[in-house]
């Protein structure tokens, strides 16, 4: 008997982060072009989403098909620990281009999680490299960082909490004030004086090895930190002694509508994660770019530059091939200065939604739309509403988030908007399917 896509899927697949459902229940897609994806019944979805939040030059792009159609044909991949390929230096020398001066070596692996890994390895290693032990991170309560048990134990949300013990100590920093409040002018130095308190005890920096912080966070509830916060972070940081470290796993590559999201306060991290767009979404890869002063730090001490850490694909050769034309497409197109602009023509499409009574703000960053409602019940709701109407969204706590490919047009943005107007004063009256 021939399984159709549907059972197939109920039988064998199980799927991430998602209760048990009948595929029935499920949306199954089958293709994609553009900022569009069809399912199998053939019904077309503007993806809001972006794939996985990284599909950010859309599907089926005819460059990155090429680039990687071309490595294809001349080496599939070479293990970075005993040689290298031309692709990932490649691919690390535009990275370095693109970082401020001083961030130039490039540790590639394969997902955000493994790049949070290694990221906490470096800093672990870095203080006993310069014969000191700090082991203290400091993050956001809602901050998330990745699915391992490292990554884990960073966040503070409830569905990344697991059953062992946590391998660091952590302290992690609730926000001071809402969402919505903590863009007004209370909100940097209330953050800020969260983070002294969790860096000092006594006018004494304490064990603190590194802040690791995103520069909007995502999966937290779509929060867009108050202008400033990241720059005067680091002038802290560099007083405490502490390593800067930035999750740019969402935010990298253009999504923030800069290049990088920290690039908007003017600061310069020691440590930046990226990954998500750096290949456009079309194949597996990540990386963890190090200021130069880290890398010495390993070249000079005991371990004579050796990092312990790596994994079988890491610097895939073709990963590393799609990482490279998709900074082509992203510079060629202007993609990065559009993705604030189209980020502006929506959130500006959408700021009339502060009228619903669900509604609690309204909210952006580069290209990420946020429609905060009032209760996880009503974000159900909405996003249940626009997948009917063809629109797929992502619901992160109580928050909507729209994120397209950079590569959506004026028709789309718009489209976005009309659908979010229909769902939001509909969700009042629809039931929450369970």
């Amino acid at each position: 008997m021939t399984l159709t896509v549907a059972d197939r899927d109920d039988r064998h697949v199980w799927h991430p982060w998602s209760q048990a459902m009948p595929a029935a229940s499920r949306i199954l897609l089958a293709r994609g072009s553009g900022h569009h994806v069809w399912d199998v019944h053939g019904k077309r979805y503007l993806d809001g989403i972006s794939s996985a939040l990284n599909a950010s030059l859309g599907h089926a792009h005819p460059v990155l098909r090429e680039a990687i159609a071309r490595q294809l044909d001349r080496l599939s991949h070479v293990d970075l620990s005993v040689g290298g390929h031309e692709p990932s230096g490649l691919l690390a020398e535009r990275i370095a281009g693109l970082m401020p001066d001083g961030l130039d070596r490039t540790l590639f692996v394969n997902s955000g999680s493994e790049a949070t890994e290694a990221a906490l390895r470096i800093a672990f290693e870095y203080w006993r490299q310069v014969g000191r032990e700090r082991r203290r991170v400091i993050t956001f309560a809602r901050g998330y960082h990745g699915a391992t048990i490292l990554c884990q134990s960073l966040s503070g949300l409830p569905h990344t909490a697991h059953p062992l013990q946590d391998p660091m100590p952590v302290t992690r920093m609730a926000l001071p004030l809402p969402a919505r409040e903590l863009r007004g002018p209370d909100g940097l130095s209330a953050l800020l004086s969260e983070f002294d308190s969790a860096q000092w005890t006594g006018g004494v920096p304490r064990d603190v090895a590194a802040v690791v912080v995103e520069p909007f966070l995502n999966v937290g509830g779509g929060v867009v930190l108050p202008p400033g916060f990241l720059r005067e972070l680091q002038r802290r940081c560099e007083e405490s002694g502490a390593l800067l470290v930035l999750d740019e796993v969402f935010t990298g590559f253009g999504r923030a509508g800069r290049w990088f999201g920290f690039q908007a306060d003017g600061a310069t991290p020691d440590i930046v994660m990226t990954s998500k767009g750096i290949s456009g979404g079309y194949l597996p890869l990540a990386a963890v770019t190090a200021s130069r002063a880290v890398y010495d730090a390993f070249v000079r001490g005991p371990s004579r530059g050796r990092l312990h850490y790596g994994h079988t694909t890491s610097g895939h050769a073709i990963a590393c091939a799609a990482g490279l034309a998709t900074i082509d497409v992203l510079e060629r197109e202007g993609l990065v200065d559009r993705a604030a602009t189209m980020g502006a023509r929506l959130v500006s499409g959408l700021e009339h939604l502060m009228s619903d009574p669900h509604v609690v703000d309204v909210r952006g960053l580069g290209l990420v739309a946020v429609v905060e409602l009032n209760r996880p019940q009503a974000a159900e709701r909405v996003s249940a509403g626009c997948l009917e109407r063809g629109l797929l969204v992502r619901q992160q706590l109580t928050s909507i988030m729209v994120v397209p490919p950079l590569v959506i047009d004026e028709a789309g943005i718009d489209e976005i908007a009309d659908v979010l107007a229909a769902a939001v004063p509909a969700a009042a009256d629809t039931p929450v399917m369970t």
